[in-house]
């Protein structure tokens, strides 16, 4: 039976370093899913012929159903599933269009769930499903609102799901960095250079969360600017804690 690890998103910041780092596991293959194939391709080229580069749009639902597919056709083991590929944008919630709307939720609420359907028939006892979620899901986020809420949902389903695979040994973990230095984050505003508290580099997030895995949690958070802040919000009114983040972003509004 060949063993693989699945990655979403892997063509790019924390994906990337999933990849590195799964490498170094025992598998057969690691399937990486994106949409751009020149960096898939890459990723082959950097890291060996396991690399199985899958061009896919998974906000399509035929993309999607095509990856079952390639799974029926082999005899496979998933020993890591990694739903990292999202979307991000800093916002008023009014300027969404339909079409961000759609995207925003479809691939960072929809997508997951769909493949971990997917994905769970060809899963055994050890297996491990990794959801990157974020620390902006434990409280409403004021201008990141819709990014903030599928990140909650995210959080939440996996959460819940780890509860209801336990009799399976199958382990589901929400991955809650806070920023993290990648291509992703917007280094300047109006010509406002960004800062970010408590930033990270994604290998730190990616150990962290590989390492809480095989540990069985069922929440990864890397960095004691993430943990102080999941206490605050236990603690805090959320209204306070809403005026707090708006009061931090105010000179990029």
């Amino acid at each position: 039976m060949k063993k693989i690890a699945i990655i979403t998103g892997a063509s790019g910041g924390i994906g990337q370093i999933f990849v590195r780092e799964l490498a170094k596991e025992t598998l057969d293959e690691i399937w990486v899913i994106g949409r751009n194939q020149e960096r898939l391709l890459s990723l082959k080229k950097e890291h060996g012929e396991k690399i199985v580069p899958i061009c896919k749009d998974l906000t399509e639902d035929t993309d999607i159903l095509s990856i079952s597919d390639l799974l029926t056709e082999q005899t496979i083991s998933i020993l890591w599933l990694v739903n990292n590929a999202g979307i991000a944008k800093m916002a008023p919630s009014a300027e969404f269009s339909i079409s961000e709307i759609n995207q925003t939720i479809d691939l960072n609420c929809k997508a997951p769930v769909k493949l971990i359907n997917i994905c769970i028939p060809f899963m055994e006892k050890g297996a491990k499903i990794l959801n990157i979620s974020s620390a902006s899901a434990f409280q409403p986020v004021p201008y990141i609102n819709l990014y903030a809420a599928t990140k909650a949902f995210e959080r939440s389903y996996s959460r819940a799901l780890n509860a209801e695979l336990k009799p399976s040994g199958i382990t589901v973990t929400a991955v809650c960095p806070s920023w993290v230095d990648t291509a992703m984050l917007s280094k300047e505003i109006d010509g406002k250079k960004v800062h970010f508290p408590g930033i990270v580099a994604p290998e730190k997030v990616v150990k962290k969360a590989l390492e809480d895995a095989k540990k069985g949690r069922d929440m990864s958070v890397c960095s004691l600017y993430v943990k102080c802040q999941h206490l605050n919000v236990k603690i805090l009114p959320q209204k306070l804690t809403m005026k707090v983040w708006l009061h931090g972003i105010r000179k990029y509004l």
